[in-house]
């Protein structure tokens, strides 16, 4: 799993999706085929011999964290300074997606289909696995079908080269040498070989996206034959170790990530935020209903979440949901996660129309957004180009002066405005 991601899952910050990860606008892509990116420049003489310094260092490093020097040695036996890790771990992100075109990625007919196919194929190994650790299936085949499309691409790069690289570039090198000495140390326990240990360029591994440290942590035998396997065709101990993770974050079987919802006209925007949990009732005293206009089920706290502003749907997502945040911190994975499982079980689309008219802004324009809002008097508290709490304020509170809806949604027409 992405773990580290996991708890291990991921630091989103930190490289491709992966459990675990803080919060991104949109998570990473899963890692793409070699032949999608160009060819990276080759090392130099120079940058071989200063890996090759680091190398030796962070061996004492390591045999001092009670690796042994057979385990080290063979694992860093071939490992050369990889350029495209640094390549893309330099390439700064740029979001120009909108939330419904992810989901429409993430959650696509075909995605849906073939993972169907994969859940009857699986059907007693996925029943033995919720029986276990009271995780819903439909939630584990979804994250697989998110974090490597079942399997069917789980990166190709050799873990120990991509951390070491990521750890002697020297931009997040106490993490990366971190998952370093957790990978060393899956080495060293046998559950695979180096050869094996391989996934994505930021070092989440398997078919569930694993990262060392999360591994370590939540990683199953479920097949007991004595190795917790995530990389081999067999996905049985990946889907094992994903439920586990979320069980130890406190999966509530039966219960729903979350479900559409409908807000009353004068709805008061400025308490839909995903981090405002309240007892339902709260909710029902404020009028929000089922799409049917029944009460709204208690399945404990829930938050209203508006991804795309007052035009678009509108969601109480619960605990489940922030337990899927857990795997990955982005908004938008667990909505995928949550939309994509319902859909593998028999559910159906959205019902309420996203606001399809309104495009991506991208992050130059983001940033223009903020400088106007600030110019104006709403302080975003700087302009970085990320929508976070203080530009949603900023945006909520221009909305209100204006007499608008204050959803604080972030959209070209608002940057119109502004201009």
């Amino acid at each position: 799993m992405k773990p580290r991601y996991l708890s291990a899952l991921v630091i989103g910050a930190v490289l491709s999706g992966c459990a675990g990860q803080a919060e991104t606008s949109q998570p990473a892509a899963p890692a793409q085929s070699p032949q999608s990116t160009p060819a990276a420049p080759q090392v130099s003489a120079a940058e071989q011999q200063s890996f090759a310094a680091w190398r030796q260092d962070f061996r004492g490093r390591a045999l001092a964290a009670g690796i042994r020097p057979a385990v080290f040695d063979a694992a860093f036996r071939d490992v050369r300074l990889n350029q495209e890790v640094m390549r893309l771990d330099g390439r700064q992100a740029e979001f120009t997606r909108q939330i419904w075109e992810y989901l429409d990625t993430a959650t696509s007919a075909t995605r849906v289909g073939n993972g169907r196919q994969k859940w009857q194929e699986l059907a007693p190994t996925l029943k033995a696995i919720e029986e276990r650790y009271g995780v819903d299936a439909k939630v584990i085949m979804a994250i697989w079908g998110m974090e490597t499309n079942y399997g069917s691409f789980r990166g190709n790069t050799g873990i120990i080269e991509g951390l070491a690289t990521l750890a002697f570039e020297g931009r997040r090198r106490g993490f990366a040498e971190e998952q370093l000495i957790a990978a060393l140390r899956i080495l060293q326990s046998g559950d695979t070989s180096p050869e094996r240990m391989r996934g994505s360029w930021a070092g989440a591994m398997g078919h569930t996206q694993f990262m060392p440290t999360s591994y370590l942590q939540y990683a199953q035998d479920f097949t007991g034959d004595g190795k917790r396997d995530i990389w081999g065709e067999d996905p049985t101990d990946a889907l094992a170790s994903a439920a586990h993770y979320l069980a130890r974050f406190g999966w509530q079987q039966g219960a729903p990530w979350g479900l559409e919802v409908t807000l009353p006209a004068g709805f008061d925007y400025g308490v839909a935020d995903q981090d405002n949990r309240r007892p339902v009732a709260y909710w029902r005293e404020r009028g929000v209903t089922t799409l049917d206009g029944r009460p709204l089920p208690d399945h404990g706290e829930a938050a209203i979440l508006v991804p795309a502003g007052a035009r678009g749907p509108a969601f109480a997502v619960y605990h489940n949901f922030r337990v899927i945040r857990r795997y990955n911190n982005a908004t938008s994975y667990a909505m995928a996660v949550g939309h994509l499982g319902d859909k593998l079980a028999g559910g159906g689309e959205f019902r309420t129309p996203w606001p399809r008219h309104e495009r991506a802004l991208s992050r130059a324009e983001k940033e223009e957004l903020q400088r106007r809002l600030t110019a104006r008097g709403f302080d975003t508290k700087g302009a970085d180009g990320v929508i976070g709490p203080n530009t949603i304020g900023a945006i909520r509170a221009f909305q209100q002066s204006r007499g608008q809806v204050a959803d604080g949604y972030a959209s070209e027409s608002l940057l119109k405005q502004l201009r």
